[in-house]
Order: C-alpha cells, then structure tokens, then sequence
C-alpha cells in the first residue's frame, strides 16, 4: 500500500486521478489477496465519489477535500499491522466518505 500512497501523493487530484487509482488498487489486491475485502471497500468509497461528479462540474475545494482525504485513508493502511488494527483501518475506510 505504500507503493501506492507515494504514487497518489505525486498524482493531480482530478477524476482521472481517481479512476486510476482504482485501476491500481485493483492490481494491488492481486499481490495482496489476503486483503481483498479492505481494497474492494476502498475501491467503493472511491466508486461513489467517481460516480458523483462523472460528467458533472467538480468544484475544487471538494476536489482538493477528496483527493487530500483519500491520501489520509491510505496513509492508514498497514497490511503487516495486526488483526485489531487491520479491523480497525477496515472499519475507519468503511465508514468514510470523499464528499464533503
């Protein structure tokens, strides 16, 4: 995951950005099956903010709260951390929302 956070910290925080992101994350889950479930529920908090503004105006300030918000998330995740924490982080992710 960390291979992952330093590629979106370099990335514009755009739709394209997002999209891509899920394309990687994808990826990520094959090298790392056994957290499946953590990627496809970061994959749907993303789906749901990709779905909002898809083909619609994208103010910047939800843009920069996005994008910044999403860095926080995966930030967060440690695949080596023990089960409580990784319960925790699965928990955190599930609960959590790009729009402002």
């Amino acid at each position: 995951m960390n291979a992952l956070h330093t590629w979106l910290s370099q990335q514009h925080h755009g739709l394209h950005t997002f999209r891509e992101f899920q394309q990687k994350l994808y990826e990520a889950c094959k090298d790392e099956p056994d957290h499946k479930g953590l990627c496809r529920l970061l994959n749907s908090v993303v789906d749901n903010y990709v779905d909002t503004f898809d083909e619609a105006p994208l103010p910047v300030a939800v843009a920069d709260h996005a994008y910044h918000r999403l860095l926080d998330l995966v930030a967060g995740i440690d695949f080596s951390a023990s089960a409580e924490q990784r319960l925790a982080t699965i928990n955190r992710v599930a609960a959590s929302d790009l729009l402002p």
